[in-house]
């Protein structure tokens, strides 16, 4: 942390940013120290980007801002600029070369020479020397492509050491590491503080920023919202300052136990795969909000593609509404009355080059096609405008790119569309994945609002939390099976994380 006698390492004041009449940033001033771990948090639009961006050197502040380093203003006029200030940026998605070594990427743009030549082993010398002081576990001849996200993400980190960089600026660095890779990046994080760095940590991951964090400064539409020292960073605190309201807030106050003993809508029985699914039996009742929750690998994601008809199933019967439905696909699963949110909305749900109408549109073009297969564009615009109004999605216009809005927009996108198919069941897989609080929220409301008009859903989640603030009832899977349930008539308890997990972790028997 820095000494008191000392300036902070890095002070912004008045930093204001606006792109023709949007502000994106109103007069934010902020601090951080040397040797510290200083996260920022906020909605998406709040002004982070923009704020990393203009300490990064890819925008000008406004008039009448001020950056200054260990006390004395500087000018940040652009990347080289900042870098030669020892700022370094590690963006969500990395900027390396993958058909480039470790030792190229990391020497990108100022090669060491020996005569005419590159001189390739003063750069694998040197890089050596920062790989082993990371831990890393390859080599500086290692072509990137060969590396593992997390690998990447370290060569990120030698490239911004090696630069002599004394402020890193980490955009959401866990969003696709493993939980164990994940624990690896908090070491080397803590370890980089340890050694005098200044870190800014940018997460949606409110269990990370306060596992890490010396102190939490919040931006709220573009103005900062004040600054929590570690002792003072709680959920509450950061949600108010973040949203306006506390944490109680995003989910329903209180389980409705007559939810899960309504009509079955969605009947599974002894579906299987053969391999990784053992034969797993469940139903899903009318308006019940079902959570299907487990350890990573425990199953779920395979469950949920087996019932869409995304993966065949060796045996097992799927009923809706006590019919039985031959799913072979996706398309015959829709047919049926089930819709299915991927975990991945970039990889396998969105057209991110097509428009916000488009995407909207894609689950029912067929529909809506006219005699001689021409679209109805009128019902189609019509469509666009009442699910932007229904779900709350913010874009400029609903003909531009859904890959240009944020992952919370996206995601209401995605959700809208499935709509459409006006599903009597709704497995919802990771549905608040990389989207922010107010996202969130609007997503957990939406999710009641379905359950209230008798739609089933199931919400598979990662979070904990979210499980047990949004559920009627919990299957718990483990290794490939329905292991439990809490909540509900046949539940093995209240709906806790501690009832959970010890399902999840065999730390109780198996449900008979």
């Amino acid at each position: 942390m820095n000494n008191a006698n000392n300036p902070p390492l890095l002070e912004i004041r008045n930093v204001s940013k606006s792109f023709g009449r949007f502000r994106a940033l109103k007069g934010v001033s902020l601090s951080v120290n040397a040797g510290e771990i200083h996260s920022l948090m906020g909605e998406n639009g709040a002004g982070k980007s923009t704020l990393m961006k203009i300490l990064a050197g890819a925008h000008r502040p406004d008039e009448g801002s001020e950056i200054l380093i260990d006390g004395r203003p500087v000018t940040i006029d652009g990347p080289m600029a900042a870098k030669a200030l020892g700022i370094a940026i590690i963006y969500q998605e990395l900027a390396l070369a993958p058909n480039l070594t470790v030792a190229e990427n990391i020497y990108l743009g100022r090669e060491p020479s020996r005569g005419a030549l590159i001189d390739r082993d003063a750069m694998a010398a040197g890089v050596g020397t920062v790989l082993q002081r990371l831990g890393a576990s390859f080599t500086a001849h290692c072509k990137v492509a060969a590396l593992s996200i997390a690998e990447r993400q370290l060569v990120e980190i030698a490239r911004a050491l090696h630069a002599r960089s004394r402020l890193l600026i980490m955009d959401e660095p866990t969003t696709t590491l493993s939980e164990r890779e994940t624990e690896r990046l908090f070491e080397l994080v803590r370890q980089l503080r340890q050694e005098g760095l200044a870190i800014v940590y940018i997460s949606h991951r409110m269990k990370e920023v306060y596992e890490l964090s010396d102190r939490v400064s919040v931006l709220r539409d573009g103005a900062y919202a004040g600054t929590l020292e570690h002792g003072a960073i709680t959920p509450d605190a950061v949600v108010s300052m973040m949203v306006g309201r506390d944490l109680s807030s995003f989910y329903k106050k209180v389980h409705d136990a007559h939810r899960s003993q309504g009509r079955a809508i969605l009947s599974v029985r002894g579906v299987t795969d053969g391999r990784r699914i053992h034969p797993c039996s469940f139903d899903i009742r009318e308006g019940e909000v079902l959570g299907i929750a487990g350890l990573v690998g425990a199953g779920r994601t395979e469950l949920a593609r087996l019932i869409y008809g995304a993966d065949p199933r060796t045996g097992g019967t799927i009923s809706v509404d006590g019919r039985e439905a031959d799913i072979r696909s996706p398309l015959s699963a829709i047919n049926a009355g089930i819709a299915y949110l991927t975990e991945d909305r970039k990889l396998l749900g969105l057209m991110l080059d097509m428009s916000v109408s488009e995407n909207l549109n894609l689950g029912v073009i067929a529909r809506d096609a006219r005699a001689g297969g021409f679209l109805n564009l009128r019902k189609a615009r019509r469509r666009t405008a009442s699910a932007i109004e229904a779900t709350g999605i913010r874009a400029a216009s609903p003909a531009v790119p859904v890959g240009g809005l944020s992952g919370g927009n996206q995601q209401k996108v995605l959700l809208s569309r499935l709509l459409e198919t006006q599903p009597r069941v709704l497995i919802l897989d990771e549905p608040t994945r990389g989207v922010d609080i107010g996202a969130k929220s609007e997503i957990y409301r939406l999710i009641d609002r379905l359950a209230r008009d008798g739609v089933g859903v199931a919400v598979i989640s990662s979070e904990l939390p979210e499980i047990v603030g949004i559920c009627d009832r919990v299957l718990v899977m483990r290794e490939g099976a329905i292991a439990g349930e809490v909540g509900g008539a046949a539940g093995s308890g209240q709906i806790t994380q501690e009832n959970i997990m010890a399902i999840a972790t065999s730390a109780v028997p198996d449900a008979a």
